[in-house]
């Protein structure tokens, strides 16, 4: 109950007046009391609690009050003269509910036992409950997501209680489309994820947390640029032929945004929706599966105030490593040697390089480290706002994320050419009950996003740094000038004298709800309810590239005075030049949505969904006028769930959706599902084994989903005009006559892409701490969109028409395991673990005949499967005649010339050459095939550890390019790798499984071809998450006026572990020329007000 402090000279009805003014109570009372509260009363009370105050003034007048939510009723013992003569037979209870840390719980109902006598704690945790029978009377405490407690009065009439958490039933309620379930009733494949286990990465993007964390998601970080670290991410992998078009659906607060730039501390729920039954009421969106973001509401309660902060620095997790200047003119002459029997550089100019006797005209330069940093700081703030009250709910979080890059900047030059971001994100959200039965949700959120690189991206710096030479030219010469040859370009140059880009964004989120209980309006519709949703989503970006092109030099000597003798280059510019850029786009959606829910006869339990939808989104950066047009959508939704005696269910599903791509009469399309589950731990078979079985389940579920989008093709049942160059006339043939042509093909028979999904689902719950989820999947993709590539040229088409021609399966299993474990107060253990395995292949590939019938069919591989040829060795000199050429017994080269050391290939079709036709699939594909995570959470006493490894397998990369072999880079530019001596030697030719085959100072076809050489296996696991936490003292949190505080150690990407070794495996870089995936070690804090 509340303190007050009033002063009062007159009625108990003018006392009661003062009352509901100074607190949130309605005191409600019968006429016939009316004249007992116009008797006198001199009130006097400072901060006292409410029930004593109305004690005082009530009491004697043998009136009673009773208080149910803000309501006080007053009422007259009708048994007054005997009360006046006996002992009460009622008994006043008070006391105060606590939480397992001591902090109080507001709204936990207390009732006693056999009566409807029952009241709640008010904002401090208190409460006094009147009327109670007697000594012998039952005290039941519950609140949600706490175990119940019940107590007998006895003679003790002031009664303290703390809760404890209830462990078990905590993932009570699981957010599914459009709505919440009951875990146990769930018959989709559902996967949440705890946001706590989201902030532990401390990238910009949440998606680098998901790989290994979340069973089902397959997920690669290409890179760690600021900006351009997102991972890529599928929901059981790729089963299309483009990934653009297996990108599952993101849904922040039911609206489809962005999953990249909200803040980890925003998010109070996190789904992932995978199988038909849980997409299936998201129709044609769904059909790759659907992530659920939902956003920090507020709670009753004081308000909650809580900071967290930390800072630290980054380092790239591994980049390549390459030799010293003399080392590389030592190995270059070693392939000057195999190609023209003579060195490249001399012994006096290695050894002067090596000696760094002048530095201008003998560089030896590490580029790598001229133009990247070892450390660069980050650091994240967030502040989060929560409580309310029954009729008002507010939440309110604020946060900031800021991050450097490794290039290197020019302190002497006059602007800031830094590799840098800073993002701001808020998020608001406010829960009103405007009546008994009407809730109102207003949320607003967004974010700001500032960033600034150079005039080169940090990735093309990166670039420059592999391809320059170390003794091409130093960064800058000792008479101030930049030096770089004709048409290239300094890699220090380009990262501090080019200007610098700089990029704003902003995004703007806002969402209207009103939900209707229409049941408490009218009973006969009791379990009815309506919701409407309306949202603006708008977003905007510019950019101003102030950049220039450096003036450069070359050395070719020096004078007799000893000056640097230099010519030009490239004629740069002194000044900044300027163009901006802008786009955005913005987005309207609408949701009205029924719900029906009704217990039927104690066993039967009916639940149903209908739901209608608009979409309307605009691209104002849009290029031409077709994608300018709004691109709109809607459809219908609908789900039926039915389970008895809460052990059996049923679920269907259905959506119905429209699309612009397909002709009348094609527009729509409907997708059902079907799903059933049995909860076996409810029979009563189970009973003697509930202490060891706490749940098991089985699920299964079948369904068809679609798909509408073609990749970079609107409206595809149109054809498009476009302009074409036609002929000259005239004696000077300067006299065009141009035309129309038909551009784009307009298909009419083109239709939905279809995935039919089937999924076969175990939950097991053991020892009510261990949770194991298992999912088997199968999918067919079928009528997949491809342009056609067997028409023939003469068909006059100048773009290949769309079609319903592909078909893929998909199919593999995933495992989730939890285990939560209180061994005693101060010991608290947590196991996690997840293992993603999804494999596709093509059944049908629009390919000519013949090609399938050869090994360099498409149709029968997995997508993203390399082709290549069957290395198996090098040419020796025995296999060559004396005139260089290769004896007849063995297959002939028809790649260029061979030569000894050069890479020998399979003849796979025994036609006695090795050419095309011998390419075959080799190895694993490209994106992997296996994910998996596992870790740990300690805590005892105040300190806690936690720790989390994550791996990928069955996935390859394919090293090429000009600049990989030492020596074969064009136009003299390429590094020569750490690992160079691990190589074909002449001096021990038979050496086996040599890194590297013949060094060459020119390019050999041969050796770049792609073959089992060249691919590497990109699997590797890595500790993805370290921390080191301690909580304060409870007594040193009390005297700070804290709830709450932590100090902590932080690390991400700290250490990997993989068979290939020369740069970070998950980039998937042909050669190493990305810029890497970051460690981030970081110290911070967090307190609780």
């Amino acid at each position: 109950m509340p303190l007050l402090s009033i002063r009062v000279n007159g009625s108990i009805k003018d006392a009661l007046h003062v009352i509901e003014k100074k607190s949130n109570f309605v005191f409600i009372y019968s006429d016939d009391i009316s004249k007992d509260l116009n008797e006198k009363v001199a009130l006097k009370a400072d901060r006292e609690r409410l029930d004593k105050i109305l004690d005082d003034i009530l009491a004697p007048k043998n009136l009673l009050y009773r208080v149910h939510e803000r309501q006080i009723s007053i009422i007259k013992s009708s048994r007054t003269q005997h009360l006046q003569k006996t002992k009460p037979a009622t008994l006043k209870v008070s006391g105060r509910v606590v939480d397992e840390k001591g902090e109080p719980l507001i709204g936990v109902s207390i009732q006693e036992s056999g009566t409807n006598n029952g009241i709640t704690t008010d904002n401090n945790g208190y409460y006094t409950l009147y009327n109670v029978a007697g000594s012998k009377s039952v005290l039941k405490f519950t609140y949600i997501g706490y175990v119940p407690q019940e107590i007998t009065v006895g003679n003790v009439h002031q009664i303290n209680v703390a809760l404890q958490p209830d462990t078990k039933n905590l993932e009570e309620v699981v957010v599914v489309g459009y709505g919440t379930q009951k875990r146990a009733s769930v018959v989709g494949a559902i996967t949440t994820v705890k946001p706590s286990i989201l902030q532990m990465d401390q990238t910009r993007s949440i998606t680098n947390a998901l790989a290994g964390s979340v069973a089902g998601i397959i997920a690669v970080q290409r890179s760690g640029e600021p900006g351009s670290d997102a991972s890529d991410f599928w929901i059981r992998g790729i089963s299309t032929f483009s990934s653009a078009a297996s990108s599952p659906l993101v849904l922040v607060d039911g609206i489809e945004r962005s999953i990249d730039n909200i803040s980890p501390e925003e998010i109070e729920s996190f789904s992932v929706l995978k199988d038909a039954t849980a997409t299936a009421v998201y129709g044609v969106k769904g059909a790759n599966g659907v992530i659920l973001i939902q956003t920090k509401h507020g709670k009753i309660g004081k308000p909650t105030i809580s900071i967290k902060a930390d800072y630290g620095v980054s380092t790239p997790t591994k980049l390549p490593k390459f030799v010293d200047g003399a080392t590389y003119m030592e190995v270059m002459n070693v392939a000057s040697q195999f190609t023209s029997g003579k060195d490249m550089y001399t012994q006096d100019a290695i050894t002067a390089t090596r000696n760094r006797t002048d530095p201008d005209l003998y560089p030896n330069m590490d580029w790598l480290k001229t133009v990247t940093k070892d450390y660069v700081p980050n650091g994240r703030v967030s502040l989060d706002i929560n409580g309310g009250t029954e009729r008002l709910r507010y939440s309110m979080v604020a946060s900031y994320f800021g991050e450097k890059g490794i290039t290197v900047t020019d302190p002497s030059v006059d602007y800031d050419a830094s590799n840098k971001l800073s993002r701001y994100n808020i998020r608001t959200n406010l829960d009103m009950n405007l009546t008994p039965s009407t809730l109102i949700n207003v949320s607003v959120g967004g974010y700001i996003m500032s960033q600034r690189t150079p005039g080169w991206s940090p990735t093309d710096i990166i670039y420059l740094a592999f391809k320059n030479t170390p003794v091409c030219y130093p960064k800058i010469y000792s008479n101030g000038q930049i030096p770089t040859y004709t048409s290239q370009t300094n890699p220090w140059a380009a990262a501090t004298h080019t200007g610098f880009i700089s990029t704003n964004s902003s995004s703007i989120q806002s969402q209207f709800v009103v939900t209707q209980d229409i049941g408490k309006l009218w009973k006969p519709l009791s379990g009815l309810n309506a919701k409407g949703t309306f949202s603006f989503d708008s977003y905007g970006w510019d950019s101003f590239n102030r950049t220039k092109i450096q003036t450069t030099y070359m050395a070719t000597g020096r004078d007799q005075d000893g000056n640097l003798i230099t010519t030009m280059t490239n004629q740069g510019s002194n000044f900044l030049g300027y163009k901006k850029y802008n786009g955005g786009n913005r987005s309207l959606y609408f949701e009205g949505q029924l719900n029906y829910s009704k217990r039927i006869a104690k066993d039967h339990q009916l639940d149903a969904l209908f739901l209608y939808n608009m979409r309307n989104y605009i691209d104002a950066s849009a290029e031409t006028s077709i994608y300018s047009l709004p691109y709109r959508s809607q459809g219908l939704a609908g789900r039926v769930s039915y389970s008895f005696k809460d052990t059996y269910f049923l679920e269907a599903n259905f959506g119905y959706n429209g699309s612009e791509n397909f002709a009348p009469g094609k527009k729509w399309g409907f997708f059902p599902s079907v799903a059933g589950g049995w909860l076996i731990s409810n029979e009563s078979f189970m009973k003697s084994l509930s202490s060891t079985i706490s749940k098991m389940k089985v699920r299964a579920s079948y369904g068809l989903v679609g798909n509408d989008q073609l990749a970079g093709r609107r409206f595809a049942y149109l054809s498009t005009i476009a302009g074409i160059d036609g002929y000259t006339y005239g004696t000077s043939g300067s006299n065009p006559y141009n035309g129309y042509t038909e551009g784009d093909f307009g298909v009419n028979k083109l239709t939905w892409e279809t995935v039919k999904k089937f999924d076969l689902g175990l939950e097991l719950g053991l020892w009510d701490c261990l949770n194991i989820q298992a999912d088997y999947f199968h999918e067919r993709h079928e009528k997949i969109f491809m342009q056609r590539k067997t028409i023939p040229e003469t068909a006059g088409f100048t773009s290949a028409p769309w079609s319903n021609y592909g078909i893929v399966t998909n199919q593999g299993c995933e495992f989730s395991l939890e285990m939560n474990k209180q061994f005693s107060k101060d010991l608290f253990l947590s196991l996690r673990g997840s293992f993603t395995y999804a494999h596709n292949k093509i059944i049908e590939y629009d390919e000519p005949e013949a090609l399938k019938k050869t090994t360099r069919s498409y149709t029968g591989n997995p997508i993203g499967t390399y082709y290549g040829l069957q290395a198996i060795g090098v040419f020796q000199e025995e296999d060559f005649l004396a005139d260089g050429s290769l004896k007849s017994s063995i297959p002939q080269a028809t790649f260029g010339t061979v030569h000894p050391g050069d890479i020998r290939y399979a003849d796979t079709n025994h036609d006695g050459k090795v050419d095309a036709n011998d390419y075959k699939p080799i190895g694993r594909p490209y994106n992997p095939e296996i994910v998996y995570g596992f870790g740990f959470s300690l805590r005892y006493k105040n300190f806690d550890f936690s720790a989390f490894f994550q791996g990928d397998a069955c996935c390859s990369t394919m090293l090429s390019g000009d600049l990989l072999i030492p020596g074969s880079g064009g136009g003299g530019m390429g590094n020569i790798y750490s690992n160079w001596d691990d190589r074909w030697n002449p001096a021990d030719p038979y050496k086996k499984n040599v890194f590297w085959p013949r060094f060459s100072t020119t390019k050999s076809i041969n050796n770049n071809l792609p073959s089992t050489w060249w691919l590497k296996d990109a699997s590797y696991i890595r500790l993805k998450n370290l921390e080191i936490g301690y909580s304060l003292p409870k007594s040193w949190q009390k005297a700070a006026l804290m709830r709450g505080a932590r100090v902590f150690f932080r690390g991400s990407n700290l250490w990997t572990w993989s068979a290939f070794n020369m740069w970070d495996p998950e980039v998937g870089s042909s050669d190493g020329l990305k810029y890497p995936p970051m460690k981030v070690y970081s110290l911070g804090f967090q307190v609780t007000f």
